[in-house]
């Protein structure tokens, strides 16, 4: 109780969720299976054993990358990755399914939504340690790591104003997972080594594109993220809360002064150690607290 204080304690019990996703491919493919998954779970079984249990699939996962690669540099066997991509999957439908066994139910509470962001926000680490090893980016894993924090942390900031966990129609936890455990199945395919050639080897009808054609497939990949994935959700993260600041006669520097304070702790931790995979976990740490703060003080 002392770390969440006596305010915390009681906007808890206050606290309702509230989320919308736009996206298509949760609402026409995977709403429908996830739906039917949950009936495989016994009534007896807590929500929070469900989140846990998806929350030990990425473990596992990254721990398996750090055995066959501890510096996430060089290509582990090819089962490897069909692993990573297997387990990913299951962390995406367990991590969806909680919150249905929850109302399915009727054991839905605020610490229980605490708890499955949490895991999240660690979850944001260990899945870029399995890329890391799937892609063997070495050092740049931190950096696949941050353009994963970053929207998440974004998502979160912008509920704390609006209330309301707002997804838009290509968002990370949808279609990003999907992409990232199809690129892990891809790799069990053609190898690790395909993402360590230049971008114009691996992807010839691409090869008339300047500058990315001649750099590394996985940090060409990093840089299309974040172009593409990160600039765009942060835009959207931006504008919803700047909408809701006006309409409250609010300040948007006092908005921002938030993101900057989570920054701070970040780089804070990632200065202190220099191994790649620890500096993902434990900058992963800060972030989970402060994520937990945040939802306590609404």
């Amino acid at each position: 109780m002392g770390y969440i204080g006596a305010h915390g304690v009681a906007a808890l019990q206050r606290y309702k969720y509230s989320g919308v996703d736009n996206s298509y491919l949760a609402k026409y493919v995977l709403q429908p299976f996830w739906s039917r998954f949950v009936n495989f779970f016994p009534l007896w079984m807590p929500p929070n054993m469900i989140t846990l249990t998806g929350f030990i699939f990425l473990v596992t996962s990254a721990v398996i990358g750090y055995i066959y690669s501890p510096c996430l540099d060089t290509a582990p066997p090819r089962w490897v990755h069909f692993a990573h991509g297997l387990l990913l999957f299951l962390y995406q439908t367990f991590d969806a399914v909680d919150g249905k066994q929850a109302r399915r139910t009727n054991s839905s509470s605020p610490l229980g939504e605490l708890f499955d962001h949490g895991c999240d926000a660690l979850a944001c680490a260990f899945e870029a340690m399995a890329f890391g090893s799937t892609a063997m980016c070495g050092r740049d894993t931190f950096w696949f790591w941050v353009i994963s924090a970053v929207p998440f942390f974004g998502a979160t900031w912008e509920h704390y104003f609006t209330n309301t966990l707002i997804l838009p129609v290509v968002n990370g936890p949808t279609e990003g997972l999907m992409l990232i455990y199809v690129g892990h199945f891809f790799t069990a395919i053609v190898g690790a080594e395909w993402w360590a050639q230049n971008f114009g080897n691996s992807m010839p009808f691409l090869s008339w594109v300047p500058f990315i054609n001649a750099i590394p497939t996985n940090r060409a990949v990093l840089y299309l993220m974040i172009a593409f994935g990160v600039i765009p959700t942060v835009y959207f993260n931006v504008s919803n809360v700047y909408k809701v600041v006006q309409s409250r006669n609010g300040s948007i520097l006092r908005a921002l002064a938030m993101v900057i304070l989570c920054s701070i702790m970040t780089l804070n931790s990632a200065f202190k150690i220099c191994l790649t995979h620890l500096v993902c976990l434990l900058t992963a740490l800060p972030l989970c607290g402060t994520l937990g703060r945040s939802a306590c003080l609404v």
